[in-house]
């Protein structure tokens, strides 16, 4: 039974890569395309016959992000959806994974392994990388794995350069629960500084 598949990805060219390649593994056919997370929730609402599976970029340049698209096709009772990216980081995978996807791909892998990864996610079964599975085995071991969704936020501001100030005012809370984060984020990583936590977490892929 062929599988058909809405491939979601904002950049053209590679929608024609990932469609060769999805129909060159033989039993998949890519039924319909959309450049971002709205125009395939409209997809998915319109005429064109039942999709198995949609194959989702993460992050896309305009128009609505994969995340958000993959929970409410989720929430709407809608096809299975595999995460396939170029994004490996702790915060991306669990995000994902909690928005309701059923795989977690990485578009470096071989075609036969996107092609099985297909049918599993169209079949309900649970796909991750192997490198994806490695890295989340390797979090869970140290450290950095207890850091928080807030945690993981303020260091993706001290990785801009944010102030104190400026992370308080993005996150909405005050500068003095902004330096109690920070003195939990140090004592998980291990380091004693705002250069060093970025530096763990981006070496820990946590960013």
């Amino acid at each position: 039974m062929t599988t058909r598949v809405l491939l979601v990805d904002d950049h053209p060219v590679v929608r024609a890569g990932l469609r060769a390649v999805l129909e060159s593994v033989g039993d998949i056919a890519v039924c319909a395309e959309a450049q971002e997370g709205r125009a395939a929730l409209a997809v998915l609402d319109g005429p064109e016959p039942g999709v198995d599976v949609v194959v989702m970029d993460l992050q896309m340049g305009a128009g609505m992000g994969g995340l958000e698209a993959t929970r409410r096709i989720v929430s709407a009772g809608g096809p299975p959806v595999l995460i396939l990216t170029t994004y490996d980081t702790q915060a991306d995978v669990v995000a994902a994974l909690e928005a309701g996807a059923t795989g977690y791909l990485l578009k470096d892998a071989q075609p036969a392994t996107i092609g099985q990864a297909v049918h599993d996610a169209a079949a309900g079964r649970p796909v991750l990388s192997p490198s994806v599975t490695a890295r989340l085995v390797h979090q869970v071991r140290t450290p950095a794995a207890s850091l928080s969704p807030r945690e993981i936020e303020i260091l993706r501001g001290l990785a801009t350069g944010a102030s104190n100030r400026s992370l308080a005012k993005s996150l909405f809370i005050s500068e003095a629960t902004v330096k109690t984060h920070l003195v939990h984020i140090y004592d998980k990583l291990g380091v004693d500084n705002r250069t060093a936590a970025v530096t763990r977490a981006r070496e820990d892929r946590v960013i």
